[in-house]
């Protein structure tokens, strides 16, 4: 976890260190939000990028498995509800893993424009033994969830996936126009700590934009590039 108010002090620090304007409690959140949101999505590539690099014994600069560890949070498991027409994927799913009948059986997922050709072959036609799955939206409900076939399996599924973060929220009471910080009504940051100056460095970036300050924006993004060249060279 990274601290939102020491987040939101640093950028304030730095910002109004030569008087180039304020950021308001309803811009840094957004901006926090955004930037937790960029470093995030960023793991999957750079999962992507690692596993193709020579493995790396070294016990604390193996890149794949840094990588893989400030996704650990993430990843969850759950069952998964069989409603009227499909199963439900649950609503703080940002990427699904693995689909499982019975606790034993994986599903495999198919193209939904190649399900008739599964169906009617006789080596591929799904069984409860070789089940696949699609990805649609309920023509019932408007709900994105997975359809399962053979259809008479509708329960007993769950599934691996990796959810989404929670919204930071830097949360505030307000006295005599002053914006004091309420940590009851905040929320950190959900990234790992060894994330703190990337949050700052895009937020800064965000901000420099928002009060059109170039320099700002310049800067963080120069130091931000030498972090992104230093952790991939």
């Amino acid at each position: 976890m990274i601290n939102i108010n020491t987040v939101y002090q640093k950028v304030l620090a730095i910002i109004n260190k030569e008087n180039r304007g304020y950021l308001t409690p309803q811009e840094f959140n957004l901006f926090a939000n955004q930037a937790q949101a960029e470093i995030f999505e960023q793991y999957f590539f750079d999962l992507n990028q690692y596993k193709r690099l020579a493995p790396n014994d070294t016990e604390y600069a193996d890149l794949y498995k840094i990588t893989n560890e400030k996704l650990s949070k993430f990843k969850k498991s759950a069952s998964i509800s069989y409603m009227t027409d499909h199963f439900h994927l649950p609503t703080d799913l940002h990427k699904l893993g693995t689909v499982i009948y019975n606790d034993i059986t994986p599903v495999e997922e198919i193209d939904k424009k190649n399900l008739l050709e599964y169906q009617l072959s006789k080596l591929t036609a799904p069984t409860a033994d070789n089940p696949v799955y699609v990805q649609s939206i309920s023509n019932i409900s408007n709900h994105w969830g997975l359809i399962i076939y053979p259809n008479t399996i509708n329960t007993n599924i769950s599934i691996t996936y990796v959810r989404k973060p929670v919204t930071p929220q830097w949360g505030y009471t307000s006295v005599d126009n002053t914006a004091l910080y309420n940590a009851g009504q905040s929320q950190d940051f959900e990234l790992h700590p060894s994330e703190e100056t990337n949050v700052v460095l895009k937020i800064l970036l965000y901000a420099g934009v928002s009060i059109k300050d170039p320099n700002i924006a310049q800067v963080a993004d120069a130091k931000e590039t030498k972090k992104i060249t230093q952790e991939k060279s």
